[in-house]
């Protein structure tokens, strides 16, 4: 089977997480006893395009562009998504979750489906066809590329680049956000992971049990990162998300922490 192309995705290695997620085939709306809350700013459908790729696609194994890692083994499975630059935002989307559901083609559309995708990946974009001929991912179009596996919830898989309609709403995940710890010495990097809520972080502090609360830097994806020496100390998290929330969680990994490992806080309600 021919499958078409779609754009490639920047692939980047980096720690793997046990974060987990959500995966659906659904109405268009949610039963009012089991639906999602959403910010008002964010709950509108709006357009867009989707492509897949193949399930066999390495990116799969190697994560994305986001720095969860293995998305089967952090959890993810199908249900993630690459974005066009002008949704992924430099990376602070990273771990937000997005409902699409297949539009204006009755020959190609699963009738009355939708699906619940997290961010993981991005979609870079081809200066080298136009946005309208080939250049799916470039300015300004809204394009998300799914794996197979999801694209078909959607849509037959022959439809190949399809007009769908998105919209922000917020993650249910299990358990507590996840930290997992990595770096050497002096130098701490902090893998962000399993956010419930609105899903993507804008802002880390962290905090052992002799400092104050440190402010951590974005390095990529969800990856932030201090330098400062917190060994031998029992360490504390403040995340904040894209909502303005702020949730902390003390003394999650304990006195004897090493760096390669994960340990689970609070999480935000969903």
């Amino acid at each position: 089977m021919s499958l078409p192309l779609v754009p490639a995705l920047i692939l980047l290695l980096t720690l793997s997480s046990t974060a987990t997620s959500h995966y659906s085939s659904s109405s268009y709306f949610f039963p009012s006893s089991s639906a999602p809350s959403q910010s008002p700013s964010l709950s509108d459908w709006q357009p867009a395009r989707a492509t897949y790729y193949a399930a066999s696609d390495p990116r799969d194994t190697v994560g994305g562009a986001c720095g969860y890692g293995d998305l089967k083994k952090a959890g993810y499975g199908m249900a993630t998504v690459g974005l066009s630059e002008t949704l992924f935002e430099r990376g602070q989307i990273c771990g937000a979750c997005f409902q699409l559901r297949c539009v204006d083609d009755l020959r190609w559309c699963i009738p009355g489906t939708s699906i619940i995708v997290t961010a993981t990946n991005f979609c870079a974009p081809n200066y080298g066809f136009t946005p309208e001929g080939g250049g799916h991912c470039n300015p300004p179009n809204k394009h998300f590329v799914l794996p197979i596996d999801a694209f078909e919830k959607i849509a037959i898989w022959k439809a190949g680049n399809m007009p769908v309609q998105y919209r922000r709403i917020n993650c249910r995940k299990e358990g507590g956000i996840r930290f997992s710890i990595d770096g050497s010495n002096i130098f701490i990097s902090v893998l962000i992971t399993n956010v419930a809520g609105a899903g993507d972080v804008v802002a880390v502090k962290i905090k052992g049990s002799r400092t104050g609360w440190l402010s951590m830097g974005r390095n990529w994806g969800q990856n932030w990162h201090v330098n400062a020496d917190l060994r031998n100390q029992p360490l504390s998290f403040e995340v904040t998300s894209s909502d303005g929330v702020t949730l902390a969680s003390y003394s999650v990994a304990p006195q004897n922490w090493n760096f390669g490992q994960t340990f689970e806080g609070k999480q935000f309600v969903s």
